[in-house]
């Protein structure tokens, strides 16, 4: 046959091949099972062979025997020959002993077929087909994992079409929101829009990967497997038989000369000539899938061009820096895995040279096993690489200078909000990110948003001045929208425009989403007199004059309450209400008799002045008390039956007195509304002997506060309180939502959202 003069790259010419190469490969295997049944026959017929020529030698020996001496002497010699035989017997004898020999022989050979050949035969299949398997589950891993890149182009496609209605809808939205919730719905629409920036530009990247991914899946991985399976198995089947043909030639000399031809043409049996001829048969006309492409949302008609506004540049410029710092350790590990991989290959080489003993099929198992780690190295390389030029290519390297936060995962046991959106840190276990140097917090979802603008190592102090500014900073950047449309919107609301006290509203977007640095907690302000409507309203003084009396739960949420009465408005300002109306209390009664609600539930629009007699209102729920502070606080204590019953000189009991049945079922009549001039906050207990203080108030400079509501202290380190109560503080919010106090019930902590400053 002639020679080879160039041998075929098996998976450079198959390229996506490997499921019929696969199946070529296990026929070659299965076919080892026939040569190794071929040897167990062959054997078979050597051992019957033997037997018989055993049993032909026993016979004649048994002849011989009987006829030795008569042959040798005759039937009656004189003189008794002994043990002597004459020449022919014995040469008889050599031939017989000879036909043993040569039955011996065959037992041996008919031995040495199971032993040296059928056996390991059998052996190898069974090794060669575990290869093949492991092959195999390879190829199937890289295809899934092609399937699965292609999969999550896909699902990041869908994000993209669903993050574009998401914008469509916003859109729709502002056209059939009513004027006070317009704004907010613009704001909520500029917010989509930007994710929406940021999901397209996650979607190119994603396409580029992709299409990285499946050039190497088709030019380097598939070819690499082809590359390993194919030509194992020839050369080892050929050591085999050049075996079985110097047993054969040993035993059957008459036959040295078939054997011998044999023997030689064993080797001309080149381990590429198998797989030439399969090359030859198989190789098809192939060119490579198409590149994916973007694909404009059927809802939001865009170009394939990368965002770049200031949000967009600053969320690629955070995958820019990730990505370029794993660079580094990603190129070292994958050129160390690389070194293993030709390190199996130069082996394995050796091997198939005879200048190493080592087992080829171990060195395989090995090469196979570098192989599928740098697999892993390199995809997860190539992203980075392509992350990186496809953002620098279209707004080029914007993570020089950045100052980037050093970010790590941590779990907020005490109520956060993100520095970033505002919103507070939400969830099972309230997950985000905090800063190790500045102390920045934010949601996972918003690390890649947030600019790369850390100022470094803070110590506490400039901690909490950092937080305080940043928070405000989130605020008005959701709030911005409305400035201006508010004080727009202000001058044809007519001589009621007082009363929607719309420094108080911008405080509640400051407080309304938990803790703020720079929020003001819910207190009435002590420097500033309150001023009065014509209606008697009490109005506070704008917020550059003093704190606004306004209410911010401490787990994030409004006080909530329910109308008892229905109410008609009589004045500019006030609401009406019909009756079992849920509400979120804005203000509580400051001592006129009046609440500011707004009324929650389907179809409820509008905020504005109910009597508080005409209400039922829950108080605030007690915050978590950190550890440092006992346990037992985050019980939450018994409603009162009133706003009235702590904040007001009127009570649910006398407004019942001054009906004629006394009972809410009955008449459902409201109670009388409380004078709207001159009304008095409710006045304090009278002090106890061992009170620290005097009736209404504390001397020597000390900060009082009073009790908006009952609270019984159920936990150590609590204290008790009536609504209305003055008390002595003696440690302000330290942030955890609690205040140190010193009440006729004993000194403790009792809710901050539960007092206020007077």
């Amino acid at each position: 046959m002639a020679e080879i003069d160039i041998a075929p790259n098996f998976g450079a010419e198959l390229k996506d091949g490997f499921k019929s190469a696969n199946a070529w490969v296990s026929n070659g295997i299965a076919w080892l099972d026939d040569v190794q049944q071929f040897y167990r026959e062959r054997s078979g017929i050597e051992k019957e062979y033997a037997q018989k020529l055993n049993a032909l030698a026993k016979k004649y020996f048994e002849k011989k025997a009987k006829k030795s001496s008569s042959l040798s002497v005759g039937d009656n010699p004189s003189v008794t020959p002994g043990s002597l035989e004459c020449a022919s017997m014995t040469t008889w004898t050599v031939q017989l002993t000879t036909l043993e020999q040569r039955a011996a022989e065959h037992e041996r050979f008919s031995t040495l077929l199971v032993n040296s050949l059928a056996v390991p035969l059998q052996t190898l299949a069974q090794r060669y087909e575990d290869l093949r398997k492991q092959h195999a589950e390879y190829a199937a891993k890289l295809e899934k994992e092609r399937d699965g890149v292609y999969g999550d182009l896909k699902k990041t496609k869908g994000k993209y079409d669903s993050v574009c209605q998401d914008v469509e809808n916003k859109r729709k939205k502002i056209e059939n929101s009513f004027d006070h919730g317009k704004t907010k719905a613009q704001g909520a629409y500029a917010q989509q829009q930007s994710d929406m920036r940021n999901m397209k530009n996650t979607y190119l990247i994603a396409i580029n990967v992709t299409n990285k991914q499946k050039e190497r899946y088709y030019h380097e991985y598939v070819p690499e497997i082809l590359d390993s399976v194919s030509e194992a198995k020839t050369a080892t089947l050929n050591k085999i038989w050049s075996t079985a043909a110097a047993i054969e030639t040993e035993t059957l000399t008459r036959s040295t000369q078939l054997l011998n031809h044999l023997s030689n043409e064993i080797p001309r049996n080149n381990p590429v000539l198998d797989s030439m001829m399969y090359v030859r048969h198989n190789a098809i006309q192939w060119s490579d899938p198409p590149d994916f492409g973007f694909e404009p949302s059927p809802v939001w008609l865009d170009d394939d061009s990368m965002a770049a506004d200031p949000a967009s540049k600053t969320f690629l410029m955070n995958i820019l820096t990730k990505s370029k710092g794993s660079l580094g350790a990603l190129k070292r590990e994958t050129e160390a895995k690389r070194k293993e991989v030709e390190g199996a290959k130069r082996v394995r080489q050796a091997i198939r040279e005879g200048k190493d003993k080592r087992d080829e099929l171990e060195v395989v198992r090995m090469q196979f096993y570098h192989r599928e780690a740098l697999h892993a190295a390199e995809s997860r390389m190539i992203s980075a690489e392509v992350e990186v030029s496809t953002i620098t290519s279209a707004v080029g390297d914007i993570s020089v200078g950045a100052r980037n936060h050093a970010f790590k995962n941590e779990t907020f046991r005490l109520p956060t909000n993100c520095d970033l959106c505002g919103d507070r840190i939400w969830g099972l276990s309230a997950k985000g990110m905090s800063c190790n140097d500045c102390g920045y917090t934010c949601h996972l979802k918003c690390e890649l948003k947030v600019p790369a603008d850390c100022p470094g190592e803070l110590n506490k102090e400039q901690r909490k001045a950092a937080k305080a500014e940043r928070q405000s900073s989130a605020q008005a950047a959701v709030t911005a929208p409305t400035d201006g449309e508010s004080n727009g919107g202000a001058g044809h609301r007519g001589s009621g425009a007082g009363l929607q006290r719309s420094d108080t509203i911008g405080s509640m977007n400051t407080l309304s989403s938990g803790y703020a640095a720079s929020a003001n907690r819910s207190v009435s302000g002590t420097g500033v007199p309150a001023t009065e409507t014509g209606r008697g309203h009490k109005v506070p003084p704008p917020l550059s004059g003093g704190r606004t009396t306004t209410y911010s739960s401490r787990n994030g949420s409004l006080p909530e309450g329910k109308m008892l009465y229905t109410y008609s408005a009589n004045g500019a300002g006030e609401l009406s209400v019909a009756e079992g109306t849920t509400f979120s209390l804005l203000e509580p009664d400051d001592g006129s008799g009046w609440i500011r609600i707004k009324p929650t539930g389907f179809g409820a629009v509008g905020e504005g002045l109910v009597p508080a007699s005409y209400a039922e209102v829950s108080p605030p729920s007690p915050p978590l008390k950190s550890a440092g502070m006992g346990s037992g606080s985050g019980s939450r204590p018994e409603r009162p039956t009133s706003l009235a019953t702590s904040t007001s000189n009127l009570s649910l009991t006398g407004s019942l007195d001054s009906t004629s049945g006394g009972s809410l079922k009955q008449k459902k009549i409201g109670p009388v509304v409380a004078p709207r001039r001159g009304a008095k906050k409710a006045a304090p207990l009278p002090a106890t002997p061992s009170s620290p203080f005097g009736n209404g108030g504390g001397g020597g400079g000390e900060k009082m506060v009073e009790a908006l509501y009952a609270y019984p202290g159920s936990g150590p380190g609590e204290t008790s309180m009536q609504g209305g109560e003055q008390m002595v503080l003696i440690l302000p919010d330290q942030g955890d939502g609690w205040v140190e106090v010193e009440s006729r019930g004993g000194r403790g902590v009792v809710p901050a959202s539960w007092v206020r400053e007077v």
